[in-house]
């Protein structure tokens, strides 16, 4: 079984027992967490699509930690202008485990 959930402004594919990184959650590592926002859930052949969620469907999991993504580095230029900036970011995320999907 596997579902389709959205977290952060992301759409994410999971699967019981998937360990994935999702957007900074206020939630402290050993928390349980459930996602409502459901859009897909499929079983086998079977599929169901949600409008735009599937109803009475849920994700559970476990958060399993924080963190921060490599840093990216960011460098704008002007040619012939004398001109260069540089900046880097990382951006911070939450490692779930995804312990049940039901539909």
């Amino acid at each position: 079984m596997y579902a389709v959930i959205e977290s952060g402004g992301k759409q994410h594919r999971v699967v019981e027992g998937e360990v994935l990184n999702v957007e900074l959650l206020d939630a402290a590592a050993g928390d349980k967490i459930d996602f409502n926002d459901v859009l897909l859930v499929g079983s086998g052949d079977g599929v169901k699509v949600g409008a735009p969620y599937v109803a009475g469907s849920k994700v559970s999991a476990e958060v399993v930690g924080h963190g921060r993504a490599d840093k990216i580095r960011i460098i704008k230029f002007r040619r012939r202008k004398h001109h260069r900036k540089q900046m880097g970011h990382r951006q911070w995320f939450t490692q779930i485990k995804i312990t049940a999907i039901s539909a």
